[in-house]
């Protein structure tokens, strides 16, 4: 959540970030109506509970018609505290809800607009021109078929829609990335975990996947737990109620995690093929560290990102995302699209973002500062490798008029050293 004091002393910043949004800010003079009440639901209790303190001084020097008169009082006044503490738990709950509908404060840079005003800043590479190669490209569903690497047949028989299996070569790749992109974490400095797929609610509300998200994501019935779209929830949660040592700031860590998302929304966009799936694997990178690190972290988890992109020879864009299409918990978000051949557009592969201390105040993360005070750390994630999706892009765009497809030179060494995938069934 945000800063409680952005709301009380400049809420016309909060305003005007939800503005860039393209939200109401009703929820402003709702959550500032509901602090004011809090605040003397709290005053009006320490009062109550203050003089029936007093009280139970009083009455073990009082006797007879004073002693009867102060165990009255304190009868009635014990009823008092009662409601006091009542209508305090009540206020705070009104208080707890209001501003934890505020999502982010935005930053200053970040592009004003919807999903179509996002801004590309850089183009790397140039895709291939396969009409000047004499071929028409094939999908990464009919080269996936040809190479024995992807089965979406068996895969919708098994589980359903958006299901699938990797096989032979296409298991080999989504292993060969993994290890790619653990290879390079750990050379970064970053700490390689496994990270849980099942989180209790607190772990999903405290990263903001309990908001607007709520629709994508798989709560397991009849018990408190849901799968994660992603392992920034697990690592978010991971330091939840502890103070971190200053001096062991920034903490990176670089976590493999099946991932699970419902895709609500999403009916007719991309129903065929492994590009939008209910499930896939994911390395995320995950940092905390101080929030005036913040800004020049998050610049540094897209160069590697950017990094990644490069060792696996694609053509792609950096975008900066537009404040009403960013997540709850994001104050900016840059995301790496790669060309994809037969779709003829930029797609997404990655994603970085900086959310600021708005989820380590939901999960009670801190450090320490100089003084010796607590303070809320800064919580930014991004992704190294999202496996179907890379997977898309390595066969659409170093595939061969043959069907078979060049292996990238940084994957060949988690490939047995096999510099082409050559096709397992006839190719018309």
């Amino acid at each position: 959540m945000i800063d409680p004091r952005l709301l009380r002393e400049t809420p016309d910043r909060v305003r005007a970030s939800l503005a860039k949004r393209g939200l109401s800010d009703e929820v402003v003079d709702r959550a500032l109506a509901a602090d004011t009440e809090r605040r003397d639901a709290i005053a009006t209790f320490e009062a109550k509970r203050g003089e029936q303190k007093q009280l139970g001084k009083l009455i073990p020097k009082a006797t007879g018609e004073e002693k009867a008169e102060l165990l009255a009082r304190t009868k009635t006044l014990a009823a008092d505290v009662k409601a006091a503490e009542a209508a305090q738990n009540a206020a705070e709950e009104t208080w707890q809800s209001a501003i934890r509908e505020l999502p982010n404060m935005t930053h200053p840079d970040v592009p004003d607009g919807g999903e179509d005003d996002s801004v590309v800043i850089e183009t790397v590479g140039t895709p291939r021109d396969f009409a000047a190669e004499g071929f028409e490209p094939r999908d990464h569903i009919e080269l996936g078929r040809i190479l024995g690497a992807i089965d979406l047949e068996r895969g919708a028989k098994v589980s359903g829609s958006r299901f699938y299996f990797l096989t032979g070569v296409g298991a080999e790749l989504e292993f060969a990335l993994i290890n790619l992109a653990m290879e390079q974490a750990r050379e970064a400095g970053f700490t390689q975990v496994i990270a849980p797929a099942l989180v209790k609610p607190r772990a999903m509300e405290g990263t903001g996947f309990l908001g607007q998200a709520a629709d994508d994501v798989y709560r397991i019935e009849g018990e408190d737990l849901y799968l994660v779209g992603t392992s920034e929830v697990a690592m978010a949660a991971y330091h939840s109620d502890e103070i971190l040592d200053a001096a062991s700031l920034p903490r990176r860590y670089a976590a493999f995690s099946p991932c699970f998302r419902k895709e609500a929304g999403s009916h007719g966009k991309d129903t065929k093929g492994i590009i939008r799936v209910h499930w896939f694997d994911k390395v995320e990178m995950f940092v905390y560290t101080t929030l005036d690190q913040a800004e020049a972290e998050h610049a540094r988890l897209l160069a590697w990102e950017r990094e990644f992109m490069d060792k696996l020879e694609l053509a792609y864009q950096v975008v900066d995302i537009a404040a009403g299409d960013l997540g709850l918990s994001a104050s900016r978000k840059f995301d790496l699209e790669a060309w994809i051949p037969t779709q003829g557009k930029y797609r997404e592969l990655t994603s970085t973002s900086n959310c600021t201390d708005f989820q380590s105040r939901r999960l009670d993360i801190r450090t320490r500062d100089d003084e010796g005070a607590t303070t809320p750390v800064a919580t930014l994630n991004g992704t190294l490798t999202a496996v179907t999706r890379a997977i898309v892009a390595i066969l659409e765009t170093h595939q061969l008029p043959d069907g078979s497809v060049r292996v990238p030179r940084a994957l060949q060494k988690w490939m047995g050293g096999r510099e082409v995938l050559e096709p397992v069934i006839p190719v018309a």
